[in-house]
C-alpha cells in the first residue's frame, strides 16, 4: 500500500476555499480494482459548491460522508475530513455502492 498522495485543486466546500486534497491509501484495500486517485479525484470535483452536515468530530478535525455521488451513472460514497484552519479535503475512504 502507498503513503498519503496530495493533489491541487480549487473547490468550495461548506464555504471554504480548498486548495488541496490529500488521499488515505486506506480504499486500496479493499476497493482498488474499482476505485483509484483519479476517480477520487473527481468525486471530490463533485463536493464543489455544497455544504456537508458533520457526523463526527475529534479534536480539530471534522468528518464527513457523501452519498449517494452519482459520477458516469455509478453511485459512489466518499467518506472525507477537514482539518479546523486549513485549506484541504482528507478523503479516507471511497467506493462504489
Amino acid at each position: 500500500m502507498r503513503s498519503r498522495r496530495s493533489y491541487a485543486v480549487k473547490i468550495t466546500v461548506n464555504d471554504r476555499n480548498i486548495t488541496e486534497v490529500v488521499i488515505d491509501p486506506h480504499y486500496e484495500k479493499k476497493h482498488s480494482p474499482s476505485i483509484n486517485d483519479e476517480l477520487i479525484l473527481d468525486l471530490v470535483q463533485l463536493l464543489d459548491g455544497k455544504f456537508y452536515e458533520v457526523q463526527a468530530s475529534d479534536s480539530d478535525f471534522k468528518y464527513f460522508v457523501a452519498d449517494p455521488l452519482i459520477l458516469h451513472g455509478l453511485s459512489y460514497r466518499l467518506i472525507w475530513l477537514l482539518e479546523d484552519e486549513k485549506l484541504y479535503v482528507g478523503v479516507i475512504n471511497a467506493f462504489r455502492r
